[in-house]
C-alpha cells in the first residue's frame, strides 16, 4: 500500500533471549498454537468503570453489539504479541482499558500488519492498534488518537563495565534487528561520523530478532544493544538483573489508535477514554506491568 506500513522497527521481536533459559515470555507470530491472521482474542475482564456519555458516542453498531472491534499484529513484544494463543502485550492491556471505560469489551483480530489501516477503513475494524507511528501519510486516510511515545533506547550489560556512552559510539560492538530503524538510519551516520573523525568505526551485528539481539548482549558477543525504546526495556526487564539501560531515549514519535477517518465522535471518544483511564491509574499499570513506563504520555490528542 502507499502508505509506510512499518512499526518504527519493521520486523518482530521473538525467540531465546538468554542463556539460562531466559526467554521473552510468550513472544511469538501469527503461527504458533494454531493461530493464524484472523484469529481473535476476546479481551479479559476488566475493573475500569464505564462512561455511558462516551459509549453514548459511538457508532450505533459498536453500541448495540457492545463490542469494539479492534484489528492488531501480535508479533511485537511488548506492545501486542501471542502468549499461547491469547493476544496479549501493553496495547492490548490500553485497548482494553478503554474499550471498558467506553462500555464495550474489546475483540481481537490478528491480522498482517499492512492490512490493518486499509481493514479499519472498510469496516472489517472498529479500530486498529498495533504500534502504529503517527506520521502525515497515514494521517490523510485515517484519525489516530496518541497514547504513547517511543523513540530508540540503548542497553548494555548491568554495570556498564564497557563504559558504553550512546552518545560516543566508536569503536563498539552493537547488536540491533535486522531491517529495523536503528539499523538502517541511526547507526549508519553515526558510524561515518566516527571513521571520518579518525576513529575506530561502529561493529553492527544485526540478527532476525530482537530477542537475539539481546542475547547476544547478555552472551557478551557485543558491547551493547539499541531498538525501539519499549522494546529494550522488556529485553532488559526480562533479563533481571543482567542488563541495564543506558543513555536517554531519542527520535521519539508517538503511537496512535487507528480509526475511520472522520468517524463522527468515535476518536474524541477513545481519547476522553484515555484521558479517564490515566485518571483511575488502568493507564500506568499497562506501563508498568510491561516495562514501558519511559513512553507515557500525559496528553491523548486526537491527530496531532
Amino acid at each position: 500500500m502507499a502508505l509506510p506500513t512499518a512499526r518504527r522497527s519493521f520486523l518482530a521481536s521473538c525467540g531465546l533471549l538468554a542463556a539460562g533459559a531466559l526467554t521473552l515470555a510468550g513472544c511469538g507470530s501469527d503461527s504458533l498454537s494454531g493461530s493464524t491472521p484472523g484469529a481473535s482474542s476476546q479481551a479479559p475482564a476488566t475493573s475500569v468503570a464505564a462512561d455511558s456519555s462516551l459509549k453514548a458516542m459511538l457508532p450505533q453498531s459498536v453500541q448495540d453489539s457492545g463490542v469494539l472491534r479492534v484489528g492488531t499484529n501480535a508479533t511485537y513484544a511488548p506492545n501486542e504479541f501471542l502468549q499461547g494463543d491469547k493476544i496479549v502485550g501493553m496495547d492490548i492491556d490500553i485497548i482494553n482499558a478503554v474499550a471498558a471505560k467506553l462500555g464495550v469489551k474489546a475483540e481481537f483480530t490478528n491480522a498482517e500488519f499492512d492490512s490493518l489501516i486499509g481493514g479499519v477503513s472498510a469496516n472489517r475494524y472498529d479500530a486498529a492498534i498495533s504500534s502504529f507511528s503517527i506520521t502525515d501519510e497515514r494521517l490523510q486516510q485515517i484519525d489516530m488518537v496518541q497514547y504513547f511515545s517511543a523513540g530508540t533506547q540503548w542497553a548494555t550489560k548491568k554495570g556498564n563495565p564497557d563504559n558504553v556512552d550512546p552518545n560516543s559510539p566508536c569503536g563498539l560492538s552493537v547488536s540491533v534487528q535486522t531491517g529495523s530503524t536503528q539499523q538502517l538510519d541511526d547507526l549508519p551516520p553515526k558510524n561515518e561520523a566516527c571513521t571520518a573523525a579518525g576513529k575506530p568505526g561502529i561493529t553492527v551485528l544485526p540478527f532476525d530478532s530482537q530477542a537475539d539481539a539481546a542475547n547476544a548482549l547478555v552472551s557478551g558477543r557485543v558491547q551493547a544493544m539499541l531498538a525501539d525504546s519499549p522494546v529494550t526495556a522488556y529485553a532488559v526487564k526480562q533479563t533481571g538483573d543482567q542488563l541495564e539501560l543506558v543513555g536517554d531515549i531519542y527520535d521519539s514519535a508517538p503511537y496512535g489508535i487507528v480509526l475511520p477517518k472522520g468517524g463522527g465522535q468515535t476518536a474524541e471518544a477513545v481519547s476522553k477514554a484515555l484521558e479517564e483511564i490515566a485518571k483511575d491509574g488502568s493507564y500506568e499499570t499497562a506501563m508498568t506491568n510491561w516495562g514501558a513506563e519511559a513512553g507515557a504520555v500525559t496528553e491523548f490528542p486526537v491527530n496531532p
